[in-house]
């Protein structure tokens, strides 16, 4: 195999984050849509690709696409498709699957299908009748999108938002991957003061330093695709993990400061940092949030507030923004970026209003990211 078609997914409104990040990685033939970014690679790309993408949920192998109205056509396409340049004759390849305005309605049908044809090709190809599906996984996936069907493998694994230093998150926690976008999508870098008075496990103060340091995401964890020495060569996963590890940059000091009124939560945030690799950059307290006060005149505020869903009383999240506004309504030099499913949140912080609000998902719940720019430091 020499060039691939690699996508990247993402969740909704993080493509252009993602598309960012591939560029950064030096890849340039892009293609950007809801949701992905493909680009051109080799299968020797595949583990740096997955050790440094911070904010895309998967990397995916994108195999075939092409229209299909008809289970025939389903089935003679997918096993015209070179399975056997991945898949070994002992490799799991279980199919998910999914369907979207196509006339193969039925995702369960759809699935039996492509799984009948890759055995049958990877049959034909390995000369064998026998497939144990014994060894490693190569996880299928078929998509249709308006009688377009597209079949990729899942590199990845577990989902990239896995960074591996999170064992305990808390109610309702934030996805890794979604800490580092609202970290890339603020004023915030490495010489600028960042507080988050609320948080939680941590994780937005973890991907910041993991960021400031240049430490790669997926440095601690591994990947289904480690495992596909049929395609990718065990040498690329050790070259670019030796590549990662001589990249972290320790020289600089970060003021990166979490609070956090319950000292449970913080004793669980500063344990997760410190298995990050990041635990002396972060200062964590336990202070309730009416507790705390700002002196610096510039800084950045950073935070996922509990808007309803891990309290129990609105009049407590009512609180907690009344709190936050007159604490920062008069700090203008302070650029204050809240996320939350709370669509009231505009009218406690009264500041004025916010420079630009970002429709996210955390998962599968609807949020914003509201934006307040403040003004530049000297």
């Amino acid at each position: 195999m020499d060039k691939i078609t690699l996508i990247a997914t993402a969740t909704f409104g993080l493509e252009a984050l993602v598309k960012r990040e591939v560029l950064a990685l030096g890849f340039d033939d892009l293609n950007v849509s809801d949701g992905k970014v493909e680009f051109t690679a080799t299968p020797e790309d595949i583990p740096r690709v997955n050790l440094w993408l911070r904010c895309a949920d998967r990397v995916l192998v994108k195999m075939a696409e092409f229209k299909a109205t008809t289970f025939d056509d389903l089935f003679e396409q997918t096993k015209a498709v070179a399975w056997e340049q991945w898949i070994p004759s002992d490799g799991r390849f279980p199919v998910s699957g999914k369907s979207v305005k196509s006339q193969l309605q039925s995702v369960r049908s759809n699935q039996a299908i492509v799984n009948k044809a890759v055995a049958e090709r990877l049959q034909a190809a390995h000369a064998t009748t026998d497939l144990p599906e014994t060894g490693a996984e190569y996880a299928i996936q078929i998509a249709l999108l308006k009688d377009t069907a597209t079949l990729t493998l899942d590199t990845s694994g577990t989902g990239l938002h896995k960074r591996g230093y999170r064992i305990e998150a808390g109610e309702a926690p934030l996805k890794e991957t979604l800490a580092a976008a609202l970290v890339q999508l603020s004023f915030w870098n490495p010489e600028r003061l960042l507080v988050d008075p609320m948080c939680g496990a941590g994780t937005i103060l973890i991907e910041a330093a993991m960021i400031a340091r240049n430490i790669a995401p997926g440095l601690q964890r591994k990947f289904a695709s480690e495992e596909w020495t049929t395609a990718v060569a065990s040498s690329a996963w050790e070259v670019a993990r030796e590549e990662a590890g001589a990249a972290i940059n320790r020289e600089n000091e970060l003021q990166l400061i979490g609070y956090d009124i319950d000292p449970a939560v913080i004793a669980i945030a500063e344990d997760n940092a410190y298995r990050a690799g990041v635990g002396a950059d972060i200062e964590f307290e336990a202070k309730a949030i009416k507790d705390l006060w700002i002196d610096q005149q510039h800084g950045i505020l950073i935070s996922n507030p509990p808007y309803g869903l891990r309290l129990t009383s609105f009049q407590e999240v009512n609180q907690i923004y009344i709190t936050l506004n007159k604490m920062l309504r008069k700090k203008t030099g302070w650029s204050v970026y809240i996320l939350t499913a709370d669509a009231h949140f505009p009218n406690y912080f009264k500041r004025g209003r916010p420079n630009r609000v970002r429709k996210l998902y955390n998962g599968s719940i609807k949020v914003n990211y509201y934006q307040y720019h403040g003004d530049k430091p000297d």
